[in-house]
C-alpha cells in the first residue's frame, strides 16, 4: 500500500526483552519504518545490546534509549504517540510527564499485540482500553493487533519490498558469505526452538534423493544439527551442512531469499519468510497448555495451506509424532501457496500505516 507518512511526530516505542530477542526484532522494524515515513522515535530497551548485532545500522530518526528503572527523565519531553510492545507497562513517571505535555489533546497511546491469525485479533483490533488508575488515569488506550485480514492492523513491511527482492543476487550472497553452493543444490534454511525434530528432517533431507544444503542459524538450531549428526542421522554424501555466524535483521532476510525454502521460528522471521514467498515450515513458539497448536492452524488456514503442508507443520509443531511418508517431497508443491499469500497480504495496510492512521 502507498506510504501515510504526513505529520512529523515524536513517537516513543517502549518494549522489554522476553527470550528469543523476538519483541526487539519487532520493535526494531516498527521504529525503522515509522522513521522511513519521516517519524522521529525513541525506542526504549531494557537490553540495547542486542541492536549491536541485530541492526548495526540503524537509520536516521531512531533514537534508541536504554530502559532503566526508574527510567531516566533527564532533560527528556514524552512524545506525541506512546507504543507499548507486547504487553509492557510504561514507568508512572513517564506517563506522569506525557499527561503534562499533551495537555488538552487527546492521548495517542497504542497496545500492540502479538501476531495472531486467530478470530479474537479482528474481534479486539482498535478496542478503547480506558485507563483506571495511576498517573493516566482517565486517558484511553487503543489496542492494535497485527494480523492476516483487513479487520486487524496487517503486517510490517517495506514500501520497496519487492523491487529489493527482484534485484537480490542469490550467487553473489553466497559469495560474500563464504557459502560454497552449486546450482544443483536445493538450500534450506533452518531456524528452530529446542523442541523441533531436527534429527528426522535430517533424515527426511538425507533420503529424498536430491543434493541439500542445509544453512543452520547460530544458536539452538546449530546445537540441535551437531547433536543430530554427530548420533548419525542425515549420514548421506548429499546433505551438506553449513554453520552460519549470527546474522543482522537484513542478513537474516537475505538468508530467507537466498534458500528454496525456509524454516522459521516465532512471529517475525514467519512474516519476513512470507514476503520472502519462498516454501516454509514455521515453528510457533511451544507453549505448556498446547495452546501453540491453536496458533499454528489459525496461521495455515491464512496462508490457505494444503493438506501435505499442513501435515508436515502438524509434527514438526509437535502434533504428530512421525513425519507423514511422503509429505515432505511434496514441498515444492507449497510455492504457489506461499506466492498466493505473500500477494494477499501485501495489498493490506500494512502495520505501520494503521497506527500513521491512528496517530494523525
Amino acid at each position: 500500500m502507498q506510504s501515510m507518512g504526513k505529520v512529523r511526530q515524536r513517537w516513543d516505542v517502549f518494549c522489554q526483552v522476553i527470550d528469543n530477542w523476538g519483541d526487539i526484532g519487532v520493535s526494531w522494524r516498527l521504529a525503522t519504518h515509522l522513521a522511513q515515513r519521516g517519524q522521529r522515535v525513541r525506542l526504549w530497551i531494557d537490553e540495547p545490546e542486542a541492536l549491536a548485532w541485530m541492526a548495526p545500522q540503524g537509520p536516521d530518526g531512531v533514537e534508541v534509549r536504554r530502559w532503566t528503572t526508574p527510567i531516566d527523565m533527564t532533560d527528556l519531553t514524552p512524545g506525541d504517540v506512546l507504543v507499548e510492545a507486547f504487553g509492557c507497562e510504561i514507568p508512572e513517571e513517564f506517563i506522569t510527564e506525557y499527561v503534562r505535555h499533551l495537555g488538552a489533546s487527546p492521548a495517542r497511546w497504542f497496545n500492540l499485540e502479538y501476531l495472531s491469525a486467530q478470530n479474537y485479533a479482528a474481534r479486539c483490533h482498535g478496542l478503547p482500553s480506558p485507563v483506571s488508575v495511576g498517573a493516566g488515569k482517565g486517558l484511553v488506550k487503543r489496542f492494535c493487533y497485527p494480523g492476516f485480514t483487513a479487520q486487524t492492523g496487517g503486517l510490517l513491511h517495506e514500501d520497496d519490498l519487492l523491487p529489493k527482492l527482484e534485484r537480490f543476487d542469490r550467487a553473489a550472497w553466497f559469495d560474500q558469505q563464504g557459502i560454497a553452493w552449486h546450482p544443483s543444490q536445493t538450500v534450506w534454511s533452518l531456524f528452530c526452538y529446542a523442541t523441533a525434530p531436527v534429527r528426522s528432517w535430517l533424515d527426511a533431507l538425507s533420503q529424498s534423493g536430491q543434493r541439500t544444503l542445509v544453512l543452520v542459524t547460530d544458536g539452538i538450531a546449530a546445537r540441535l544439527v551437531r547433536e543430530a549428526l554427530a548420533h548419525g542421522h542425515g549420514a548421506s554424501d548429499s546433505l551438506h551442512v553449513y554453520y552460519l555466524q549470527r546474522l543482522s535483521q537484513q542478513e537474516f532476510d537475505h538468508l530467507l531469499w537466498s534458500s528454496d525454502g525456509n524454516v522459521v521460528r516465532g512471529e517475525d522471521s514467519l512474516v519476513r519468510a512470507i514476503w520472502a514467498g519462498k516454501p516454509m515450515l514455521w515453528q510457533a513458539y511451544p507453549q505448556e497448555d498446547g495452546a501453540h497448536h491453536a496458533k499454528l492452524h489459525a496461521v495455515l488456514d491464512a496462508i490457505g495451506a494444503p493438506p501435505l503442508m499442513r501435515a508436515v507443520h502438524a509434527w514438526w509443531n509437535g502434533s504428530t509424532p512421525a513425519l507423514p511418508g511422503i509429505a515432505w517431497n511434496d514441498w515444492p508443491a507449497w510455492l504457489p501457496t506461499m506466492r498466493r499469500a505473500r500477494s494477499t497480504l501485501l495489498a493490506l495496510d500494512d502495520l505501520t500505516d494503521t497506527l500513521l492512521r491512528w496517530a494523525a
